[in-house]
């Protein structure tokens, strides 16, 4: 027997993430995040379990927040980023050389700041010996990233590391002094103000706890605070990605750079044409893999390089189609990189040539309703994240002989019961024209006693995805799980703008926000109607960022819907400019405000807002900084004035997200309460 869904079963969900093979691919170390419902709190654990299917995971950690698992060379180790408290070992030092640790602590950085929380560092488990896991870093800022040396006795980590004066700065900040900010990106989303400290690359040694800065390798840039600098260390040389450009806050570009372990040697191997990432060394160390993005255009794909003897070019230009959200490359051998790639909706892993042959598709067995949200390989083994709309997501292996065609073990049953007491979605994918006469792709949910070929209509939520350059693929999430139960139908339409179907149809709104989407989620909705799908009269919008966006176009350009949620979006162009954490997106897509006001009105839905008739909900984390939340106080004040029901939601604390369990569950709650006081189906 099948239990209703309620909001609280949104606690019952584990949710694995991040994970890692062993250096032989017989074990895997993964990451799962656990709720906490009477404190509060998503709690992330580490788990290990072997390839070959034959036990259960085994629970390496109860930290609050573990995360990045990384493996030493030799698979004895077990390396991760926790901000947990700090180690015994270090907190009970010899006391004898007080005068000297002290004085080492300050050139190290990590003298005290008054800082009581702790910050992420480096910890490792001894698989071996067993015991509880180690702390090997203690740097003042935190660590951000690390990656093991090739002999395991080393890492390197990406760290902050302010000078005397920016510490005394950061101190009186912590103590509520003022902002004090020269640069032009000044803010960033879930980083809130930046200053003016560097993050360097340092060598650490493992037993020691020694470190070494490498003063010619650190970041900078636009987007170093979201991208980070990646070090990724070969069998001789590190590589990393920065920003070196004469003004680095006013570009987009994320160069590659390679740097000995002992900092020496310098060497840049892009051209600053590319936001480049993910950098990964082939066996030999004879060539990188990355991952780049026009550094203007970011409609065209992402695409996986290959570079080698100071020369690098794209591998999968011929495909027309973008890495994955996942972002991850993994060398098979010295000439083949596997990489994750976006087609159609769909993730599909892509075998690509390092001579520049043609990629070959790979992993046939995925079929059409199943989703690589994330993946790895070492020694002979994939191990892949799969979801789809009736399974939350669960962990498989599959050897790299069977990867074209075999079928994947099953490593992980982290929410069986759930599945089993819970009525799953049903869901097909659904293609349809629009008045322009191009093919439009959707996922579409329903609930579990509707028969698609003999319908019955029924109330419909479109859910916009953001980005737009993004796309939808069919997995869970709770969200549409949920109100599949509650009788709904839940269209995801990939409108033009969606990456994963080539850059024609990406670059297609490139500078000319909202009517190709209005017309594309229009047209799905009575691609559904026309079906018999869907009841007319019970259609509803909602989408977030980007399709917060979206649903401001829509309320302000037609009366279709009941009723309408714009969550978390920007609907004032040229004000958003220097308010958010964006500007150079908007450069690079409309130009300069002051140079091109009319393009910035013309994509902005509050020049339309006194034609909204539709009940509204608007929502808005207050820590939002790349939608700020002035964006939505302006379209509910605007569409309130005018008397149209209409309701503003703001989260506390919140960035642009909403990632305390309590709050998921409320926003849920808000929206689906919206809908149903708007449904003329319920009065």
């Amino acid at each position: 027997m099948t239990e209703t869904f309620e909001l609280n079963d949104f606690y019952d969900l584990t949710l694995a993430a991040d994970f890692a093979l062993s250096p032989d691919g017989d074990r895997l170390a993964f990451v799962a995040s656990e709720f906490d419902r009477g404190e509060d709190e998503r709690r992330t654990s580490l788990f290990v379990v072997s390839t070959d299917g034959s036990d259960d995971p085994y629970r390496l950690s109860r930290a609050s927040d573990a995360g990045s698992p990384k493996w030493s060379p030799d698979g004895s180790k077990l390396g991760f980023l926790a901000a947990r408290d700090e180690d015994v070992a270090l907190s009970v030092r010899d006391d004898s050389d007080d005068e000297d640790e002290d004085a080492e602590d300050d050139e190290n950085g990590a003298a005290e700041t008054g800082d009581d929380e702790p910050k992420s560092q480096v910890w490792t488990f001894d698989l071996d010996r067993g015991g509880d896991a180690r702390q090997v870093t203690d740097r003042e800022e935190g660590v951000r990233e690390f990656d093991w040396g090739p002999d395991g006795d080393r890492i390197v980590v990406s760290a902050r590391d302010p000078t005397e004066d920016q510490r005394e700065y950061l101190a009186e900040r912590r103590d509520g002094g003022p902002i004090e900010i020269e640069r032009l990106q000044h803010r960033f989303d879930g980083k809130g103000f930046l200053d003016d400290v560097t993050t360097y690359l340092f060598v650490v040694d493992v037993e020691t706890r020694e470190e070494r800065r490498l003063d010619d390798a650190y970041g900078g840039g636009t987007y170093e605070p979201m991208a980070g600098l990646q070090p990724a260390w070969g069998p001789e040389r590190i590589a990393f990605v920065s920003n070196r450009t004469e003004r680095p806050d006013d570009s987009s570009a994320m160069d590659v750079f390679t740097v000995d372990p002992d900092g020496g040697d310098l060497r840049q191997v892009t051209d600053t044409d590319l936001t480049a990432g993910a950098p990964r060394w082939s066996p030999d160390g004879s060539r990188l893999a990355f991952v780049g993005s026009d550094a203007t255009n970011w409609h065209v794909p992402t695409q996986v390089y290959v570079a080698e003897d100071d020369e690098y070019e794209s591998v999968t230009a011929s495909l027309d189609r973008t890495v994955s959200h996942a972002s991850r490359l993994r060398w098979l051998d010295e000439g083949t990189v596997l990489a994750p790639i976006a087609d159609e909706g769909s993730v599909r892993l892509a075998r690509c040539f390092a001579d520049g042959s043609d990629p070959e598709f790979t992993f046939e067995s995925l079929g059409d309703y199943r989703t690589i949200r994330t993946f790895d390989f070492a020694g002979e083994t994939a191990a892949v994240l799969l979801t789809e709309p009736a399974t939350v997501g669960d962990l498989y292996a599959v050897d790299a002989e069977e990867l074209a065609a075999g079928e994947p073990t099953r490593l992980t049953d982290l929410n069986g019961a759930f599945e089993e007491t819970h009525a799953m979605p049903g869901c097909r994918r659904v293609v349809y024209g629009n008045d322009s006469g191009d093919e439009i792709e959707g996922i579409a949910y329903y609930p579990s006693d509707f028969d698609p070929d003999d319908p019955d209509p029924r109330p419909l939520v479109v859910s916009i995805h953001g980005g737009p350059v993004s796309y939808d693929a069919p997995e869970f999430k709770f969200e549409y799980a949920y109100w599949a139960d509650r009788g709904y139908v839940v269209l995801r339409p990939n409108y033009r703008g969606s990456s994963s179907y080539g850059r024609e149809f990406s670059e297609a709104i490139r500078g000319k926000w909202g009517p190709r989407e209005v017309e594309d989620v229009l047209a799905g909705v009575d691609h559904l109607v026309e079906r018999g799908w869907v009841d007319a009269d019970r259609t509803f919008a909602t989408g977030f960022s980007y399709g917060g966006i979206t649903t401001g176009y829509l309320v302000t350009s037609t009366n279709r819907f009941a009723a309408a949620a714009a969550e978390h979006g920007i609907y004032d162009l040229r004000s958003a400019y220097g308010t958010d954490d964006a500007h150079k997106w908007w450069e690079n897509d409309f130009g300069l405000p002051w140079e091109n006001p009319e393009a910035y009105d013309a994509a902005s839905s509050i020049t339309d807002v006194g034609d909204v008739e539709t009940p509204l909900l608007v929502t808005a984390g207050s820590e939002d900084w790349r939608c700020p939340p002035s964006q939505s106080e302006q379209l509910y004040v605007s569409v309130k004035k005018q008397g149209v029901p209409s309701k503003l939601v703001v989260y506390p604390d919140e960035h642009h997200n909403v990632g305390d369990p309590d709050r998921a569950v409320h926003r849920l709650e808000q929206l689906t309460e919206w809908f149903e006081t708007h449904d003329p189906g319920r009065v």
